[in-house]
């Protein structure tokens, strides 16, 4: 997929050029995505309770997600599409960056799991028909240029009954300050440039953009202890938020 044919699609070339730079430090715990590899473990649990009971699994099952046909969408290096895999789901991983989906399905392979990686956009699987029990759209929304477009094609996508979880930075002052002036200038924690003011997503513009087939099962913030990089909730919800949507049964 070359970037002169991303126009009109959502999403940013900009973007997609700076995640092809950083796709070979994917897996390296110390390096750029370390965040990410800390977030993963927390999420996989919330993504386990949550979207578990939504879809009537058992969330103390060896696999609670076995049977389910998931979609993780931008799912980058792998990081959350193994962990998902492990969990008895039939996964599909789809990302705009070649070099991204190469070092997926590399480490996908040494690690004993199938995982269906394909370079194609979430417009592309809407198009084809293609929908799952559970989607993935996890620190994705906020680095694509035209969201509502965007948040529609998702949408498309969960099988009524089904379940998309969101994860994403509110466009809010605090998180200006925390999520980008703290963690990419201050603290370092990310690369520069790796968010943007403009592009950071309200609670309600992702419950508006998704429609109303959709309502909300669970809602929280997360927010990240500076001192030993640990996660946990928190009921405010002016940095960083997951939501739970679950669109109606026909």
């Amino acid at each position: 997929m070359n970037r002169e044919h991303l126009t009109g699609t959502g999403i940013d070339p900009a973007e997609v050029a700076y995640f092809e730079r950083l796709a070979h430090r994917w897996w390296d715990t110390a390096g750029p995505f370390w965040p990410l590899h800390r977030l993963n473990a927390f999420r996989l649990e919330y993504l386990r309770e949550r979207a578990g009971a939504a879809l009537g699994r058992d969330p103390r099952a060896d696999l609670p997600f076995a049977g389910l046909a998931v979609l993780d969408i931008g799912c980058g290096g792998g990081l959350l599409s193994e962990a998902v895999a492990r969990l008895g789901a039939t996964l599909v991983g789809i990302d705009v960056t070649e070099k991204n989906l190469r070092v997926a399905r590399l480490h996908a392979q040494g690690s004993g799991l199938a995982i269906d990686y394909r370079l194609a956009e979430a417009g592309q699987l809407a198009a084809a028909g293609e929908q799952f029990d559970l989607v993935l759209n996890m620190e994705v929304v906020e680095h694509v240029e035209e969201r509502p477009l965007f948040l529609a094609q998702c949408a498309r996508l969960v099988r009524p009954g089904g379940v998309m979880v969101v994860s994403t930075i509110n466009r809010t002052w605090a998180a200006g300050l925390m999520a980008i002036l703290g963690a990419e200038y201050l603290l370092r924690w990310l690369p520069r440039g790796t968010h943007h003011y403009r592009k950071l997503v309200r609670p309600a513009e992702v419950t508006a953009g998704l429609g109303a087939e959709f309502r909300c099962l669970h809602r929280t913030g997360v927010r990240v202890n500076p001192f030993n990089r640990h996660f946990s909730f928190t009921p405010w919800m002016g940095v960083n938020y997951m939501l739970v949507m679950q669109r109606e049964p026909v």
